[in-house]
């Protein structure tokens, strides 16, 4: 069997890393492990140096600030000293034959995703299989029955025979192919949102999607930041990092892609075109500035720009300077929505939705919707130069 690394950043994790690092171990190959070690202060480096693994490849970041990640991820697939990675969360539990079931699918040009079993701490999905194998309240390492899980794989699970296209972590493929679209964009640092932009570009770059139902993890659920004990979470309780990074790389995901995340029922991205457009907004004040700069290229106004671009820089590795300009400001942008004071939700809801309704009715010309004028001068669009992160 060809060999995988398994790439697992890992932020006060210790107790579920503990049993990623056995349940790899437990697959029949010995296949690469490669942990990084954000910053931890929950003991993980100290029981990494207690392993004796020889094998197993760490890299440590000393802190005290974590890395994330989006950068960790890409210095572990850097590492990585065989050509097929998985990145693999330290919050998962590898299935028997999760290897096998995913290599006999895996060829250049494909991402293979295992099918994640999980607790009920998310709404069920057709994406996924919705299981508690906890003992007692809770839903934690020191109650997961693990036997009852390798049963459940073994006498059930593992017979499945189908294969979905969708995309979701754990996923595995070809370090090449990783590289070749330039790894994760620090846009998104240090997390959220960032697997959902490499997607979109592994979609954009013609990569095959496959899930195939008998290569399984346990997934414990959003224990890096999420529902991190040691950043303020817990299972089903978001912290305070998780719900500002969320809220913060949702922005920055709109402001590069022209919309929110979107993807069908079974995780495959949808992506919409996305176009130049500039805003004309009359009459403006911050709070509206802040509503309306995410959904364009450029937005003119004639209010106070540099006390938002003050206020909102430090949210984005996006210059502000080169997407808020003054109102009077020259107009180079292929479509032009001109929006004044009588501007309302039902004007916004429409400005959200711009990218579908120019695919499905646009053309050169002008046209008004609900308050928004809207001039179209060119209907080029530009989600394929996204592709390549050249960061």
């Amino acid at each position: 069997m060809k060999k995988i690394t398994f790439v697992i950043p890992s932020r006060n994790n210790l107790e579920f890393l503990q049993l990623a690092y056995k349940s790899i171990r437990d697959l029949e190959t010995k296949h690469e492990i490669l942990v990084l070690n954000d910053a931890s202060t929950d003991g993980t480096q100290e029981w990494i140096d207690s392993l004796g693994d020889k094998d197993l490849i760490v890299h440590h970041n000393p802190g005290p600030e974590r890395i994330g990640i989006v950068g960790m991820f890409d210095k572990g697939i850097e590492m990585a000293r065989t050509d097929i990675i998985m990145a693999f969360h330290a919050d998962m539990i590898a299935a028997p034959k999760l290897d096998e079931n995913i290599l006999k699918h895996l060829k250049r040009g494909t991402v293979v995703s295992a099918t994640r079993v999980e607790p009920p701490l998310h709404p069920p999905g057709p994406e996924k299989i919705t299981m508690n194998f906890h003992i007692g309240a809770g839903c934690e390492a020191d109650n997961f029955d693990h036997k009852s899980f390798i049963d459940w794989c073994n006498n059930v699970g593992l017979k499945e025979t189908k294969t979905t296209e969708g995309i979701f972590a754990p996923w595995c493929m070809y370090k090449e192919d990783f590289l070749a679209i330039g790894g994760h964009d620090e846009l998104f640092a240090p997390q959220s949102k960032e697997d959902s932009d490499l997607f979109n570009r592994f979609h954009l770059n013609g990569y095959k999607f496959i899930q195939p139902w008998d290569a399984l993890v346990y997934h414990f659920t959003s224990r890096g930041s999420r529902f991190n004990k040691h950043a303020g979470g817990s299972a089903g309780q978001n912290s305070e990092e998780w719900i500002y990074t969320t809220t913060k790389n949702m922005r920055n995901f709109i402001r590069k892609w022209g919309s929110p995340v979107k993807h069908n029922a079974l995780m495959k991205p949808i992506i919409l075109p996305k176009y130049d457009i500039g805003i004309i907004l009359k009459d403006a004040s911050t709070e509206t500035l802040r509503a309306l700069e995410p959904w364009c290229s450029v937005i003119y106004a004639d209010c106070d720009i540099m006390e938002y671009i003050t206020l909102e820089q430090a949210n984005t590795s996006m210059d502000l300077r080169d997407r808020v300009k003054p109102y009077d400001n020259e107009k180079n942008n292929q479509i032009l929505v001109e929006i004044n004071s009588m501007f309302n939700k039902q004007d916004f809801e429409y400005l959200s939705q711009l990218s579908n309704i120019l695919k499905d009715s646009g053309a050169i010309g002008e046209f008004q919707l609900g308050n928004l004028k809207i001039t179209i001068i060119a209907l080029d669009t530009f989600e394929q130069k996204l592709v390549k992160n050249d960061d």
